[in-house]
């Protein structure tokens, strides 16, 4: 089995290609094997060329609140009222970091994508 590093947008595009055709190799076969390979090659060719950042925190908010069939109603207990969690969802105010701790523990939101924006607005102001 003879499997090259991906270093090139081509090589990887070809890597691709293989691994679609190799999808429906079963587990503990030579094609099986080459297939686990390649993903891990592809993996590590996208965590370095298409690192995937978190969202923002109002996009995760929405995405949770959606996920899990959420309303305005539920997020008032961590948020606060009512216009208070409409003016965070249409980003008119910043997330506290009580309502950020709130949301992580009762909702499962990370906590890396609730602080992501108050961070990189800080950065801006100084």
């Amino acid at each position: 089995m003879e499997i090259r590093p991906i270093k090139t947008p081509t090589d990887y595009q070809a890597t691709l290609k293989e691994i679609e055709l190799l999808m429906v190799a079963e587990a503990d076969t030579p094609e099986g094997d080459r297939l686990d390979v390649l993903v891990t090659l592809v993996e590590a060719y996208e965590r370095e060329h298409y690192p995937i950042d978190f969202p923002d925190p109002v996009e995760a908010i929405k995405f949770r609140m959606e996920q899990q069939g959420l309303t305005v109603e539920d997020l008032v207990p961590v948020i606060g009222r009512k216009n208070r969690v409409y003016e965070i969802l249409a980003r008119k105010r910043p997330l506290t970091l009580r309502m950020i701790e709130g949301l992580h523990e009762t909702f499962s939101i990370p906590a890396e994508s609730l602080i992501k924006h108050s961070s990189h607005r800080r950065g801006h102001a100084a």
